[in-house]
């Protein structure tokens, strides 16, 4: 331990000298290498992380700054946040990013550890929470979250995704500690459990849910904007870092932003490039990142992200993974609001787009959109073998989905898309005459 001290001492002496993190390169050229983590299948994060990277934007901006300097990024891949957190307190990635609740993680470890870090930017959000969803097996009985006592649910504890899971189940009257059997998995083995049948229903955060569904693995059993919590991902940088090499973290969030405009002006395209980059199906990024996706990208650190934040201290607080945590000395936008300039505040205000009904035609570069999920289930009628992906919004929490996977009312002349069949009897049960019917009736209706 002494001789990882004297040699983490010795790197931070230098590191003022030579460059960031602990794999910059001295010599009289000053080359500078500086270490970004980002999670590539976390495609909230992609404008500051898989994006990003293939659209060659930071490398872009540190070649502008004229320094003198020779600039390289090293890209770090990993599953989590977790082991992100893990090497920037070791003082080996300088920029990170992630979901809210390992975000708070992250601020908990750096000051535990006297290596603090910042939020310095957000990535993608969606402030009704529905970037986390709870899904069962495709012929699970399994219908509403009371149907979860006694059972066996997956999660990542510590995430935003088990986050939602306690709070769901906390308003529907269960105590998550006792009425359930919590399985602490990664992502992909929960996915696996649940296909085996070993877990019952599993929590989990973009793109999982979407991704799972579109493959025929899951349903959705609970759609986490019924909270109406924000949720978000975003990007963390350490503090000595972001003070020895301010304009460093200025040219990545320029980059960021660049970003952020490529993904909303050619949301198509950039759905594309984010998919060749992670193996993940197109129409499933789409479903998060697309036009009308479930996520909102924008730099922006916002009012209500920052009170989101504040109110999930207590449920890593009570899981036992955090203490208090000031979150307000962990945010810190000095560095995007000089980054933006003048279109931050225009940013910082700026509303989520209004929720629409998209159809992806075959071979086609951009999206069709429909005012109304009828009118998109015309078009799809007439269209069944031409539709590569149809995505409608939930009635009720506006949140995307896939048209086929959706639980269709009939109500009247109106045909109503929801993400979950509670939130759809629900509908049912307020509206004398509303039933719902099959996709392939929903489909024969509009038609």
């Amino acid at each position: 331990m002494k001789n990882k001290a004297v040699a983490a001492a010795a790197l931070l002496l230098l590191a003022p000298l030579t460059a960031c993190g602990g794999s910059a390169e001295a010599g009289d050229g000053s080359t500078v290498t500086v270490t970004v983590g980002y999670q590539s299948r976390t495609i909230n994060t992609v404008t500051a992380g898989t994006l990003l990277r293939s659209l060659g934007y930071f490398e872009k901006e540190l070649n502008a700054l004229g320094d003198g300097r020779t600039y390289k990024v090293d890209w770090q891949d990993y599953a989590t946040g977790a082991p992100i957190t893990a090497q920037m307190t070791a003082g080996k990635i300088d920029i990170g990013s992630m979901g809210d609740f390992p975000l708070l993680i992250n601020a908990a470890r750096g000051k535990q550890l006297g290596k603090p870090t910042h939020l310095v930017s957000v990535t993608g959000y969606n402030l009704r929470g529905g970037l986390n969803t709870i899904v069962t097996a495709p012929d699970s009985k399994l219908a509403t979250l009371t149907d979860l006592r006694g059972k066996k649910v997956s999660t990542s504890v510590g995430s935003a995704a088990d986050g939602t899971l306690v709070r769901a189940l906390q308003r529907a009257g269960l105590d998550p500690d006792k009425d359930i059997e919590k399985l602490n998995q990664q992502p992909a083995v929960g996915a696996s459990a649940l296909s085996a049948g070993s877990a019952d229903a599993l929590s989990q955060f973009v793109a999982w849910p979407g991704l799972l569904t579109y493959q025929g693995k899951a349903k959705a059993l609970y759609d986490g904007a019924e909270l109406k919590l924000p949720t978000f991902h975003g990007v963390t940088a350490r503090e000595d870092f972001a003070q020895q090499h301010p304009t460093v973290l200025e040219a990545f969030l320029k980059a960021q932003a660049e970003a952020t405009g490529y993904l909303n002006d050619h949301p198509v395209d950039a759905a594309e490039k984010v998919a060749k980059a992670t193996g993940l199906p197109a129409e499933v990024v789409y479903l998060y990142n697309g036009a009308h996706g479930i996520s909102t990208f924008d730099p922006a650190i916002k009012p209500q992200l920052v009170s989101a934040l504040k109110d999930d201290v207590s449920i890593l607080k009570s899981a036992k993974l955090t203490g208090d945590i000031d979150v307000d000395a962990f945010v810190d936008d000095q560095y995007v609001k000089k980054a933006l300039g003048t279109s931050y505040a225009t940013q910082l205000a700026a509303a989520p787009p209004a929720a629409a009904s998209e159809v992806w035609p075959k071979g086609a570069s951009a999206t069709r959109a429909f005012k109304t999920p009828a009118e998109l289930l015309a078009y799809v009628s007439a269209h069944q073998d031409g539709i590569r992906a149809a995505y409608v919004p939930d009635a009720t929490t506006g949140t995307l989905w896939f048209a086929d996977k959706a639980v269709w009312v009939a109500d009247s002349d109106k045909l109503l898309p929801f993400v979950a069949p509670a939130t759809a009897k629900e509908y049912v049960a307020e509206h004398g005459g509303a039933r719902v019917v099959t996709y392939a009736d929903a489909l024969e209706r509009a038609s």
